[in-house]
């Protein structure tokens, strides 16, 4: 089915945007080698979505509520518009934010076949996030705890390392290693379970399944891709989150990715799609004020990155829109 694998192709390019941002910190601060760096990360990308269960894919898979062929068209219109839009994105070495694009994408595309009926709106439903509101909240709120977990973890390791020596540097880098695999481990759980969801919706859609239920190879699938995606590259966005945003140590790194780890595996327990860029890159914004180093982030590339995500939404619906013709024709 080509819907299934525009899916996996939008898996491949999330691995590409986002996947990055597990290597990124280990690499500019020479803990680890880039394939070191890419094996652990598509390792994480593995486990991730077989052992967090599957509450975002449930999420995702809820947003759109057209059936049929009908459905088929919205939602692989949705995938090629979140597509066009994470390819540019690796195109210029932008961060793009694969959620968004996804969100957006669907929403766009549902709005313009079926109006205002054919989108889930949710909101908050039982501590979880639900339909399109749910997880635009998910994403905003997921920016402001890794800001804000950027600068307290900061703060606590300064003090906790204000008498170190340099005799300690070997344990912050295995301190780096450690929150680098849980960085990808969460963004496997959180991201590969987008891709899932949107196939479900997509075999739910086509009368291949009748109920929400994620077989094993569309995990698998899934995971596979992201990893892919990761050892494809996405080295330019590996230098604006390293290098470009402020200049990043190994306890920076360790601290960053750590807390940007805690807020995405939390977020992927009770379903909410997140962003790993958009964490660690607050995450890191917030290291950097929390060490008042707040004049040596370079604000310029920061505006650029938070433009970027705010123009995604609207850019990724206005190009699945332009996909639903040709998705009509396919379904």
């Amino acid at each position: 089915m080509v819907g299934i694998a525009v899916a996996l192709a939008y898996a491949l390019l999330n691995g590409v945007n986002d996947a990055a941002s597990a290597v990124a910190l280990p690499v500019v601060t020479r803990v680890a080698r880039p394939g070191a760096a890419v094996a652990l990360a598509a390792v994480g990308n593995l486990l991730g979505p077989l052992l967090l269960g599957t509450a975002v894919a449930g999420t995702i898979d809820g947003i759109v509520t057209v059936e049929g062929t009908e459905g088929v068209a919205v939602i692989g219109a949705g995938l090629s518009g979140a597509v066009a839009w994470c390819a540019l994105g690796w195109w210029r070495g932008i961060p793009a934010s694969a959620s968004q694009a996804l969100v957006g994408g669907l929403t766009g595309a549902a709005l313009f076949d079926g109006g205002a009926d054919a989108v889930n709106w949710g909101g908050v439903s039982g501590g979880r996030p639900t339909g399109v509101i749910g997880a635009l909240l998910a994403l905003v709120v997921s920016v402001l705890l890794g800001l804000a977990a950027g600068a307290v973890a900061d703060g606590v390791a300064r003090r906790a390392l204000r008498r170190a020596t340099r005799s300690l540097e070997p344990a912050v880098g295995v301190g780096e290693w450690v929150s680098a695999g849980a960085l990808a481990f969460g963004h496997g759980a959180n991201d590969a379970q987008k891709s899932m969801g949107a196939i479900v919706a997509l075999l739910v859609a086509s009368g291949r399944q009748s109920a929400f239920e994620v077989p094993m190879w569309v995990t698998l699938a899934s995971a596979g891709a992201l990893a892919l995606g990761t050892a494809l590259g996405g080295w330019s966005i590996v230098r604006t989150l390293g290098r470009r945003i402020v200049r990043v140590r190994s306890v920076d790194g360790m601290v960053s990715q750590g807390s940007s780890a805690a807020v995405i595996v939390a977020s992927s327990l009770v379903g909410a799609p997140v962003s790993t860029t958009e964490v660690l890159a607050s995450s890191i914004v917030g290291a950097g004020v929390g060490r008042r180093r707040g004049r040596h982030v370079r604000w310029a590339i920061v505006a650029n990155i938070g433009l970027s995500w705010l123009v995604t939404l609207p850019v990724s619906a206005v190009c699945a829109v332009a996909f639903v013709p040709l998705w009509r024709w396919l379904s």
